[in-house]
Parts: C-alpha cells; structure tokens; sequence
C-alpha cells in the first residue's frame, strides 16, 4: 500500500512541474516541483489577496496577487504542490512534516463556524472568491445543531478539477465541475484567501444532486497535532467524533434549504490516504486537460497568467485590466490587503 502511495506521488510531482512559471533573473518563482529552467527560494515567498466590491454583497470580488504583484488565477495559477528550494525533481518521500507525506496547498474559501458560503469563481476571470448567490440572494448555510456553520476550515485544492463529463467507476456519477473541496480540521481558524499547506489524510464521496463531489480530509502542517495525524484512522483515534459529525453534516446541510438529504458512495466510508491521492491525481489530469482545451470547459473561466504553455495565457496587463472592470472597494476599504496570507513555507 504505501510503496503504491509513493508511485502515484512520484508521478504527481511531475505532472505538477509541467505548469512551473519561470521569470527573469533574480526574479522569485513559485515554490512548485522545479524544471531544470527553474531555482527555488530558500526563504518564505508570500502574496497578497485585493477587495474589490463591498463586502457582504454580490459585487464582493477577492483577487489574488503573487509576490511580484501579478494578478493570477487561485484556480491555475497556484500550484498544486508545495515545492522544494532543491534545484531538482523533489522524492515522494521528502516532506516537510516527516519522511513519507508530501505537502499540497490549500486556497482557504470558508473560515470553520462562519456561515456565509464563499467560493472560487470559476465561471469569472482570475477566478477570485465571491459568495455563492442562489435565486437572487447571497447564500449562507443553515446551522446543523449542534454546529455552528461549517465545522472545518473549507476551501479546495488548486489545480484540480472534477470533470462534470466523467462518470466515476466508483460512484457512477460525473464530476460537479469545481476543484476538488477539502475540509482542513486544524485547530486554527484561517481566513478566506489564505493559501495554506496541508497533508492528506483521506476522503469522502459524496453525492450532491446525482454529482459526484468528493471531500477531501485534510490537516494543516503547522496545526500542533499534525505530527501524530497521519491518515484516516489518526482521526479517528485523536478526533473522536469528528468524521460522524461531518458525514452527518453533508448528509444534511442542504436539508434548510428544502431539499433532500444528500447521499454517499461507498456506504458513507471514509477512504483513506492512499485512495485520496489517486483521486487527487485524477483530478489534476482533469485540470491539465482543461488548461489545453482538451476537455470542453463549458462556462468555467481557464484565464491565468503563469501556466505559459496554455492557450488560455494572458498577459500582467490584461489580468490588471480585469481586476480593473470590477466594482471598486467599498468607500474606507484598502484597496490591497497586504497582510502575509499565503504561506508557502520552504524549510
């Protein structure tokens, strides 16, 4: 089992470098498994998020800027991966938290117990966070007693998409056509935009209204009990509780809103690590074909700055151009947050 796991994760490494951006000189890259045209920073890069609208309306719009002030995609251009300062194809066994895991990253969309649902838009340019609107109102998840909004911090994997033409072998159901969700159950509460590193450690099928829509389980490397939470059963053992409490509340939390409960493949089963990566893999082989018209993206926005030898390339002005066209910040709101929200840690 776990020399399958390193073999997928050998080959998800390099699949992940393929859509490595590299600048000038002396320029910063992005921490993502290197090309031999690349070099890494041994230090933290960090980017910034920008408010565009008023918050809590539908105009709200959160851009994301890399550390070099680009305006770039949290669909495309983040990596999947986080990568090493090694000038060199990084092992699967190397990590940042012990020998045998490998770190992805995480756009946080929802903080745990808000309620307010927002998302990567993918159906938008740059594809920034906004809030979900249905029938003509923003939405926001009922409380499931006894919790208080959503129970994890939730947001999705980048660089993964779930392809609304491909019917599972294991759910029989297609994709619901967004990245891959993940729910990181860390002690921290993160905030929307932040860009955090996580390790897998299993994941659910749920399926939302005949969609297949999988729910990554995940922790934080820098949480206090990554160290000893490892893969599903970890979490069974060290948060007792907390699996039951979050198929019970995907079971349930459209339920308010009039609809049916939802169901799972597999009897509800949480599957474990090395189950999750196949499907994180599969997700990223989605994506990839997606970002080179290989695959239809119907209404979905394949606009991004970094992933080069794509089709849907734009240039730094047209992404400003963009950001631009939307609703200024709301009057006494900064117009860039400059606060270190992303974290792409490089020990």
């Amino acid at each position: 089992m776990r020399a399958g796991l390193g073999q997928a994760l050998r080959g998800l490494l390099l699949l992940s470098a393929r859509s490595c951006s590299c600048s000038g000189a002396g320029r910063r890259r992005w921490l993502v498994p290197p090309l031999p045209c690349c070099s890494w920073l041994s230090t933290m890069t960090q980017g910034s998020t920008e408010q565009r609208g008023r918050p809590h309306s539908p105009e709200y719009r959160l851009y994301f800027k890399n550390a070099e002030g680009k305006y770039i995609s949290p669909f495309h251009d983040i990596p999947l991966l986080a990568g090493s300062k090694e000038d060199k194809e990084v092992p699967a066994k190397r990590s940042k938290t012990n020998g045998s895991e490998v770190v992805f990253n995480m756009v946080v969309e929802v903080p745990r117990w808000s309620n307010a649902k927002m998302e990567i838009a993918t159906k938008e340019p740059l594809n920034p966070i906004k809030q979900d609107i249905k029938k003509g109102k923003l939405r926001y998840v009922a409380n499931i007693f006894p919790h208080k909004g959503y129970i994890w911090n939730y947001g999705a994997l980048p660089q993964t998409w779930e392809d609304p033409h491909h019917k599972d072998k294991d759910t029989g159901c297609c994709g619901d056509n967004d990245p891959i969700d993940v729910c990181e159950i860390g002690t921290k509460v993160h905030s929307p935009g932040e860009i955090i590193q996580v390790k897998v450690l299993g994941v659910m099928a749920l399926i939302d209204e005949g969609e297949t829509d999988w729910k990554i389980i995940a922790i934080s490397v820098d949480d206090p009990e990554a160290q000893k939470i490892h893969d599903i059963d970890d979490v069974k053992k060290h948060k007792p509780g907390y699996l039951e409490a979050t198929a019970e509340w995907f079971r349930l939390y459209k339920v308010p809103d009039d609809k049916p409960e939802n169901q799972f493949a597999f009897n509800g089963e949480f599957k474990d690590k090395d189950f999750a990566v196949e499907i994180i893999k599969s997700t990223h082989e989605y994506w990839k074909a997606l970002l080179h018209k290989k695959a239809d993206p119907g209404a979905i926005k394949c606009t991004n700055v970094l992933v080069h030898d794509s089709p849907f390339c734009c240039s730094e002005e047209e992404a400003r151009l963009i950001v631009q066209s939307a609703p200024p910040p709301a009057s006494g709101d900064s117009v860039s947050a400059e606060v270190d929200v992303w974290h792409f840690l490089n020990k």
